[in-house]
């Protein structure tokens, strides 16, 4: 009673719905019943992984993604939709890879294998011994003389005893992205790196590497956790075990491809602008459910949420459905160079791409003010086990927003299982569950309607 009272006299909420004075504590409850009970986003997610599946950019699919969200966006009245061109980049896989090992020991062992995007291919079957280091000191130790002329075999684990997995991924993806360039500058004629993530199975997990900085470009690739595990094993046998390596990938030229916008403008300050928005592609292997299938349908949720309940921002809510997020975040870049040429006055911006799991709470990245101010919002959001809004990352489509004004955050969803699924085979709509999405959703729509109503 005492919280209610106080949550009255410090907001002064007013809002009518079907001639009812709400507060809001009833307005995120209708929220929350709205999302849980008339909520279309796992429909809709159904749709996309059904309908389109993997959407990496430049393909064929985002294009009928892009198309799938128009006609999901026309459904709910919205003030606007449209598209921003944006230049992507346009790698294709190819050929199935392949890799196997082989010894004394051992006559063949077929991993299970991918490619890392922005790989090059291998022109053929490329043959050497393996070399396995779990560390950049290791990597230097050994030097030319025991690198050159062999593969390395980056085997640094995601370290368990870190509680978010997102910093578990953080200590070990530097070998993913820079692996190819650091073992290259040794001699290394490819990279076999162990997949980011905690979990012992037989998935591989792709993901961006880069050439930056490479004299030579050298093929790199992914291998299960299992297989990883199987290859040190096997090396401690056998140092002369031998990797045979085919792949078929390749970089094409720059295409056009488009970011999807869409807004509800405001009453009263439609020139300020909320953002909220995931990205539209993913990796070219399982369906991008979780990365960031979730995401998207979560975004247009929330605009389908205010339409549905009525609610009249003050400011416009722009919903964004980015493109090439994970290979060059080119959507991002784009989007906030259009911002900036505009003058657009941009407020808020909220990311979801952590993929569909329980809301937790949100990480904030800007002013001391700005934190301290959606602070205040902790004890209306507590009752849905939204714990805290605290300092921390917002997300990559929003970063390049970031201008010392705007305040950028992310929803922070329980991160045990993402890694499970991230950038593998097994990122499919059966692994989204349809109750903790809609959640991810109704927090989403709570925490614009809060900023909408009580930020100038």
């Amino acid at each position: 009673m005492f919280k209610t009272f106080f949550i009255v006299i410090l907001f002064s909420p007013i809002f009518t719905l079907s001639q009812i004075e709400l507060n809001d504590s009833s307005m995120i409850r209708y929220i929350f019943d709205e999302a849980l009970t008339n909520g279309e986003c796992h429909q809709n997610l159904k749709e996309l992984c059904k309908g389109v599946g993997h959407r990496i950019s430049g393909s064929d699919a985002s294009y009928k993604a892009i198309a799938w969200g128009q006609n999901v966006l026309k459904r709910y009245a919205l003030d606007s939709i449209y598209l921003q061109e944006i230049l992507v980049p346009h790698w294709v896989r190819g050929s199935k890879e392949r890799l196997d090992f082989s010894s004394k020991q051992i006559k063949l062992y077929q991993s299970k294998c991918l490619a890392y995007g922005g790989s090059v291919g291998t022109n053929g079957v490329l043959k050497g011994n393996i070399v396995e280091v779990k560390s950049w000191d290791e990597l230097d130790e050994l030097g030319e003389k025991k690198i050159k002329g062999n593969f390395v075999f980056y085997n640094r684990p995601m370290n368990p005893t870190r509680l978010s997995t997102f910093h578990a991924y953080g200590g070990c993806v530097d070998q993913r992205y820079w692996g190819a360039v650091r073992a290259s500058k040794l001699g290394a004629i490819g990279v076999l790196v162990r997949s980011m993530t905690l979990k012992q199975d037989l998935n591989p997990h792709t993901g961006s590497m880069t050439y930056e900085g490479a004299d030579l470009k050298i093929p790199s690739v992914a291998i299960s956790t299992v297989d990883a595990h199987n290859l040190s094993e096997q090396l401690k046998k056998d140092k002369e075990t031998e990797a045979k390596m085919k792949l078929g990938c390749k970089t094409l030229p720059d295409t056009v491809s488009y970011n999807l916008i869409a807004e509800i403008k405001g009453s009263e300050f439609p020139d300020k602008i909320i953002v909220v928005g995931g990205h539209l592609d993913s990796w070219d292997v399982g369906e991008g459910a979780h990365d960031d299938g979730a995401g998207i349908v979560q975004s247009i949720e929330v605009l389908k949420i205010f339409k549905n309940l009525g609610i009249q921002p003050k400011h416009t809510i722009r919903c964004i459905l980015y493109m090439n997020e994970e290979n060059g975040n080119r959507g991002g870049k784009t989007y906030a160079e259009m911002v900036k040429n505009k003058g657009e006055e941009h407020i808020f911006a909220i990311e979801t791409d952590r993929g569909g799991f329980t809301p937790k709470g949100f990480t904030v990245d800007g002013t001391p003010e700005q934190l301290t101010s959606l602070q205040q919002f902790e004890s209306l959001l507590e009752p849905y086990d939204l714990f805290f809004i605290k300092k921390g990352y917002s997300g990559v489509d929003i970063g390049p927003l970031k201008d010392g004004k705007i305040c950028l955050v992310g929803l922070v969803p329980d991160s045990q299982r993402y890694f499970d699924f991230h950038h593998a085979p097994s990122d499919i709509f059966e692994n989204v569950n349809k109750r903790e999405l809609e959640l991810g959703a109704a927090s989403l729509a709570s925490l614009i309607y809060l900023v909408d109503k009580h930020w100038d």
